[in-house]
Order: structure tokens, then C-alpha cells, then sequence
């Protein structure tokens, strides 16, 4: 080296140790920072590649760490019924979150991925949680418009028990405004009345946290760790498909649309919802996951929501029919359309490398991919999730806790509606004495804990049975409210020989709908699954029976009417049975109004309060109290 060259390398000297001073401060990663600051920091930073991988949502069972790296995956999801392993502990749910957080941090910028799960009624997909009502039951807590304190104790509860499995994105609440029965997740939908529907968005801040007085509107806001991001959905008419078709197709005016369907959207934008998913229906003949006039023409710009919106499990490939017939097709309607996130959820490599085409070729220009990455950037940041990426091991006992089982009880004596309660008004039924001689208990519902949660528990269809996960059924709740003294004969489906052999004082005969979700309960007849029929029949044709339905929806039950003494709306309680005693023995009074017509025949479907020819067998609203005072 000689002389000459010694200052040159001073200088160079002197401007690396400059330049890794300056390099250790990154905007990005200071949370004093404001949020448009730290997006507009980061964006510049990234690559399209690492753009592309940000909108990128995978399934679990093909997201490893080596994938996460490589494509800069940005989130991923558990479909239903997707666990790391079968009656996987919140710790186990912890390791696989926290897992598959370190490979993302690990790339270049350390950008967090954000994990996302349905939790519609409680953590439904994981082992000893806490299942709440479904939404059908929940609409129907309401004292007045305006009453939602429980839904929002649900939505805190449901926020620490996903956060327990270190989970801090929920695909929740459906805010679908179900406008006819035959729909096969009219049980997701809060009722018919869009008006309740926006009252039980309540859930949203019990998910998320209250957003500050001061809140730009339509800005997202999590306040913290115990926390989790929500998602409403979906996006936009889906309730109010011709027949009740799932994914078909919404046939009603601009106005209608509006008026009915959107109500709720508006109140949780306000609440600072981070999320919104977009249906798989389409609306006078448009797919939703193509329609930029309502994606980004109303929710984006005239709404001013500034959160991220998602697609749908496969949402973009059903643009087309078949799906993915024209898959870049599908990839540029969809993003052009307005919709930030896709959810995959397997075949990851093609739409990155099909999106990659577009954007290097044109088609979908870079100020929409700086869009859409921008969104699920502030989403993070507002969540915290930069600072917190990691599950916190503190939570795992808040899984299945008995401070929110406790709720889930409320909720279930709240959701009941008293239908009928004996042949007369002056002579109820209802309440129970808790001492009787000898009752018989019976129906195909009374003792199946699966049957009781209905869809979107532990499976994506549910399950029958009693090994899904821990819990009471309405069974056991009776035994353990009666008498010591009373005996309680349990026989499924007795025959009228069996129930007139013995002097039972009275039967408790619970029947109701297998588990279904999505087309699978797409149902045309709404009639009560066999043998729950011929229990009615001959149970309540030969002693004083209750009849509890335990159905996602209103049923056929006007036939059999005449021979039941009273009858009660339980619809998909869910874990906590004890709930259904609580009110059927009198601890509590029945309080629940039908959030939904209750239909004479299915023929008359669709059929809503305020339509023309409303003609119900029970009218929206309706309910019984076991307070004959205030009959």
C-alpha cells in the first residue's frame, strides 16, 4: 500500500462507519414512529417480490419455514379443522405459530406474518376452547336495539383464548344480514333485520379493543397484545342470495343492497375494524371478488376504509366457472378490483409467479401492489405486531378458562326463545320443578356435544358425538340441575311402548339439525334430521313434553305442534349446556325475541317483517317469558 493511498482509505473509512450508523436507525422498526411514516419507510425498502409475498395468505399444512423465506410470506391461515396436531394444546398451537414467525423475521426487513383463523364462535378449531352460541343464537340477546353487552364479554373472551394459541388475527364476525333460512350458513348471519346485525358489530371492539376518541375513521386500531385483529364478512350481499343458494347469486337493486346489506359494514368501519373479506357471492350477476366498484369505488374511497381487504378460501379462482378455468384472469380482476390479501391457500407459487408476470408486464400497475402491501402493512403496525411478534406464553390458561365458559352460559340463557308453554296461557309448563319422581329424557340432541355446536367446531362440518372437545350436554346440565331424589331415564329414541311403561312426569325431547357449513347446509326442505320425527311423535303423544330445537335456523315444526306442550328455540348452543337447564328450571328467566321469522311452510320462503304477504307461524320478535305476569 502506499502513501498516496492512505487517505482514500481513511475516507472510505470514515463513510462506512457513517453509513452503518445511519443503517442501525430504520423508521420502520421505531414505534414512535407515526404509521404512514413507517409504511412509506418500509415500502420504498422492499422489492416486488417481497411486495407480492406480503399479499400472499397460505395454509398451514404447506407453510414451512424454508417457504416462509423464500417467498416472503406475509400470512397464513388454519382452514377449518386445520391443527398442528389432534387435540393440540395451547402450548403446541404456540410452538407452530412462533415457528413459523422466526422464518419471517428472519428474511431481509424482519417483516412479521400475520396468522388468521376462523374463530366464529369462540377458538371453534382448537381442543378445550370455550364454543359459544353461533351467531343465529346471539341475535337474539337483544333486549332492545342498542343491547349487545354480551357479545361484546364474547368478542374479549374469544380475543384471549386466540391469542393463548399465539393467533392474533380472526376471521370474525360474520356481519351477513340472512334473509332466508335455506341458506346454509344462515347460523353465521345475527338475523334477518339488518338493524340488529349493525347492533351485534359490538363484538368488534371486545375483539379489538376501543378505538381512541380521536381515531381517524376508517383508520384499523388493536389495542395491544391480548388483542387480536378482526375480519367482518362478507363482503357484500351474501345473506341475500336468490333461494338461499350459497355463492349464488344477489338479486336486488343498488338501494336495496345498501339499505339491507351494508348498515353494519358502516358501524364497524367506525369501530376501527382492521379486516374486511370479500363474498363469494356476486350481486345482480358480478362476482364480488371482481367488483371494483364496490371494493374500492364504496368501501375503499367512499367509506375511507384504510384497512386491508381479503379475499375469500380460494375466492379469486371461483371469479371464473369453472374455478380457476382462466386463473389469470382471476388474478387480474381481483387485485384490480381492490382486494389486498389473497387467501390461496395452496398453490402459493402460481399466483406469485402469475402476479409477478402482471405487474412486470403492466397489467396491474404498482401503485395498486404499493396499495395493497400498504394496507396489510398498517395493519400490522397498528396491532403491534412489529414490536410483538411472538405468542406470550402468560395466555395459555385463558383457553377454555372458566371465566369464559361463565359467559358462554349467559349467552346460551340469553339466546333461548320460549315458543310455546302449555296448551294454555293459564296453565305453563315451563318452568320445571327441579323435584319430580321419575323424567325421561329423550332425542337424538340431549347427550351429542357435537350436534350442540353445530358447523365450525373442532371440523369445518362439525361433528357428531361427544370426543370433540370438552364440555356439557343439555343431558348432563339437566341431571346435574334436578332434585338428587328425581330419576332421570335417558332413552334417545324411545318408542311409545317404552314411554307409556313408565310413570314419567313430564319429557324432555331434543332434537334438532346435524352439523353442516357453507352449501353443505343448503337446504331446500329445513325439515328436523331423523329420527327427531318420530321421537316428537311418540314421546309428546303420550306425556306432557318440552320439545328443545337445537337447529341453526327456524324448521318445520308446525305439524307437530298440536302434540308438544311447550317449545323452545335453542339453536347451536354450543360447549355449555348448562345454559339450556339454567332457564328450562326457572334459575332464570326465558328473555330471547325472535331475530328471525319463524315460517308456517317452507313454501313461503323468502319471507322477512315488512314484507307484504307476512304471514309467520311466530313473527320476528316474538318470545315467551316463564313470567306469566308479563304475558
Amino acid at each position: 500500500m502506499g502513501i498516496y493511498s492512505m487517505p482514500f482509505v481513511g475516507v472510505l473509512l470514515l463513510f462506512c462507519l457513517v453509513s452503518s450508523s445511519e443503517a442501525e436507525y430504520l423508521k420502520y422498526k421505531d414505534p414512535k414512529v407515526p404509521p404512514n411514516v413507517r409504511i412509506s419507510d418500509l415500502l420504498k425498502r422492499m422489492s416486488l417480490e417481497e411486495k407480492i409475498g406480503q399479499m400472499t395468505q397460505i395454509e398451514r399444512s404447506v407453510a414451512t419455514p424454508d417457504v416462509m423465506k423464500k417467498y416472503f410470506i406475509g400470512s397464513v391461515l388454519s382452514g377449518g379443522g386445520s391443527v398442528p396436531a389432534t387435540k393440540a394444546s395451547a402450548e403446541t398451537w404456540q410452538q407452530m405459530v412462533n415457528q413459523l414467525q422466526k422464518a419471517a423475521l428472519s428474511t431481509r426487513h424482519g417483516i412479521p406474518m400475520i396468522y388468521g383463523i376462523d374463530a366464529v364462535h369462540g377458538h371453534n378449531n382448537v381442543y378445550n376452547a370455550t364454543i359459544f352460541p353461533h351467531n343465529v343464537g346471539l341475535g337474539v340477546t337483544r333486549k332492545v336495539y342498542g343491547y349487545a353487552r354480551i357479545e361484546r364479554k364474547i368478542g374479549e373472551a374469544t380475543a384471549l383464548e386466540v391469542r393463548a394459541t399465539g393467533i392474533p388475527y380472526v376471521f370474525a364476525p360474520c356481519i351477513a344480514v340472512c334473509r332466508d333460512p335455506r341458506w346454509g350458513r344462515c347460523y353465521e348471519s345475527y338475523s334477518e333485520d339488518p338493524k340488529i346485525v349493525k347492533t351485534m358489530t359490538e363484538i368488534i371492539p371486545g375483539l379489538q379493543g376501543d378505538i381512541p376518541g380521536n381515531s381517524i375513521k376508517g383508520v384499523p386500531f388493536v389495542a395491544g397484545k391480548n388483542k387480536v385483529a378482526a375480519c367482518v364478512k362478507h363482503y357484500l350481499g351474501d345473506g341475500g342470495t336468490n333461494k338461499g343458494i350459497n355463492e349464488n347469486n344477489t338479486l336486488i337493486s343498488y338501494n336495496g343492497l345498501l339499505s339491507i346489506h351494508m348498515p353494519a359494514y358502516y358501524d364497524s368501519i367506525i369501530k376501527g375494524v382492521s379486516t374486511v373479506m370479500v363474498s363469494y357471492s356476486s350481486w345482480n350477476g358480478m362476482k364480488m371478488h371482481a367488483n371494483r366498484k364496490l371494493i374500492t369505488g364504496y368501501l375503499k374511497n367512499k367509506l375511507h376504509f384504510k384497512g386491508l381487504v381479503i379475499s375469500d378460501w380460494q375466492g379469486i379462482d371461483r371469479i371464473t366457472s369453472p374455478p380457476h378455468a382462466n386463473y389469470s384472469y382471476s388474478v387480474q380482476a381481483s387485485v384490480s378490483a381492490g382486494i389486498d390479501m389473497i387467501m390461496v391457500p395452496y398453490n402459493y407459487t402460481e399466483f406469485i409467479d402469475e402476479l409477478t408476470h402482471q405487474v412486470k408486464n403492466n397489467i396491474i400497475s404498482m401503485s395498486r401492489i404499493d396499495d395493497a402491501v400498504a394496507r396489510i402493512l398498517r395493519v400490522k403496525f397498528v396491532m403491534g405486531l412489529f414490536e410483538n411478534p411472538y405468542a406470550d406464553p402468560s395466555l395459555v390458561n385463558q383457553l377454555g378458562s372458566k371465566e369464559h365458559r361463565e359467559i358462554a352460559r349467559e349467552a346460551v340463557r340469553k339466546s333461548l326463545v320460549l315458543l310455546k308453554n302449555g296448551k294454555s296461557y293459564k296453565k305453563p309448563l315451563l318452568p320445571l320443578p327441579k323435584k319430580s319422581a321419575k323424567i325421561l329424557v329423550a332425542g337424538s340432541h340431549a347427550n351429542n356435544l357435537g350436534y350442540q355446536c353445530g358447523g365450525w367446531t373442532i371440523t369445518w362440518q362439525g361433528l357428531g358425538g361427544n370426543d370433540l372437545t370438552s364440555s356439557t350436554t343439555i343431558l348432563d346440565a339437566v341431571k346435574q340441575t334436578v332434585d338428587p331424589t328425581t330419576e332421570v331415564v335417558f332413552n334417545e329414541n324411545p318408542d311409545r311402548n317404552f314411554v307409556k311403561s313408565f310413570k314419567f312426569d313430564y319429557a324432555l325431547v331434543v332434537v334438532g339439525e346435524h352439523t353442516y357449513a357453507e352449501t353443505f347446509g343448503d337446504s331446500l326442505n329445513l325439515t328436523i334430521a331423523d329420527p327427531g320425527p318420530s321421537t316428537i311423535t311418540n314421546v309428546c303423544g303420550a306425556i306432557r313434553c318440552i320439545v328443545v330445537l337445537v337447529t341453526g335456523r327456524p324448521v318445520v315444526i308446525k305439524p307437530y305442534l298440536s302434540k308438544i306442550d311447550a317449545l323452545v328455540a335453542a339453536w347451536l348452543p354450543g360447549t355449555e349446556g348448562q345454559g339450556v337447564a339454567d332457564v328450562l328450571y326457572g334459575d332464570y328467566e326465558f328473555t330471547g325475541k325472535l331475530a328471525r321469522t319463524w315460517f308456517k311452510t317452507v313454501d313461503q320462503l323468502p319471507m322477512n317483517i315488512g314484507d307484504k304477504h307476512y304471514d309467520p307461524l311466530y313473527s320476528f320478535g316474538f318470545g315467551l317469558t316463564t313470567n306469566i305476569t308479563k304475558y
